[in-house]
C-alpha cells in the first residue's frame, strides 16, 4: 500500500511539474524595436549609460528624478541625446521593481556603460522578431501569418519569470 502511495504521489508530482513547464509565456510582440535580441521575454531592461530602467509589460520608463523614481513613456529632456538603439540593454527577469535596488544594478552593470555591442529587435532578420509590431517587416508578417497575430498582449504574460540565468542582456 506505501508503495501504491509512492507512485501515487510521484504521477502528480511529475504532472503538476510538467504542466508548469508547459506553460511558458512570451513577450517579443510588446517589446521595444530598440530592446536587444535573443529574449523571448523581458520583464525590464537596465539601461546602463544613463541608471534607468524600462518596464517593459507597462511600457514605461524608470529614471532618477532628485530622491524619487519616476514613470513616462519617454524619456524626459534631459535625455535628449540618449539614443535607445545605440546603447546596451541589461535584461532583468523575475525581479520585482528592480530600481529599488539601484545601486546593485549600476555597481554590477557599470562595465557595460558605453558599449554598443547587441543588434536591435528592428534590425533583426530572424522571422520571429516580425511579430513585434514595431519591426520593419511587421504588416508583412502579418498578411503571411493570418490569425497569429495577437496584437497588444500587455498583462497575459504574468507569472513567467523568464531566463534568470542569462540576466546581463548577452546573447546566449
Amino acid at each position: 500500500m506505501k508503495k501504491l502511495m509512492f507512485i501515487f504521489i510521484a504521477v502528480i508530482g511529475f504532472t503538476i511539474t510538467t504542466k508548469a513547464q508547459v506553460n511558458v509565456s512570451i513577450n517579443i510582440g510588446t517589446q521595444p524595436a530598440w530592446g536587444p535580441t535573443g529574449y523571448d521575454y523581458v520583464d525590464y531592461y537596465y539601461l546602463p549609460d544613463i541608471e534607468s530602467y524600462y518596464y517593459v509589460p507597462g511600457q514605461v520608463y524608470i529614471y532618477k528624478y532628485g530622491n524619487s523614481w519616476r514613470r513616462s513613456r519617454t524619456l524626459p529632456a534631459s535625455y535628449g541625446h540618449f539614443d535607445v538603439y545605440n546603447c546596451h540593454k541589461v535584461v532583468i527577469n523575475g525581479v520585482n521593481k528592480p530600481y529599488l535596488h539601484h545601486a546593485k544594478y549600476r555597481q554590477e552593470y557599470v562595465v557595460y556603460k558605453g558599449k554598443h555591442d547587441q543588434i536591435p529587435i528592428r534590425d533583426s532578420r530572424e522571422e520571429k522578431y516580425f511579430q513585434n509590431r514595431y519591426h520593419p517587416q511587421h504588416d508583412q508578417w502579418k498578411k503571411d501569418h493570418p490569425g497569429k497575430y495577437k496584437g497588444d498582449n500587455r498583462g497575459k504574460n504574468k507569472g513567467y519569470k523568464g531566463d534568470k540565468g542569462n540576466k546581463h542582456g548577452d546573447k546566449h
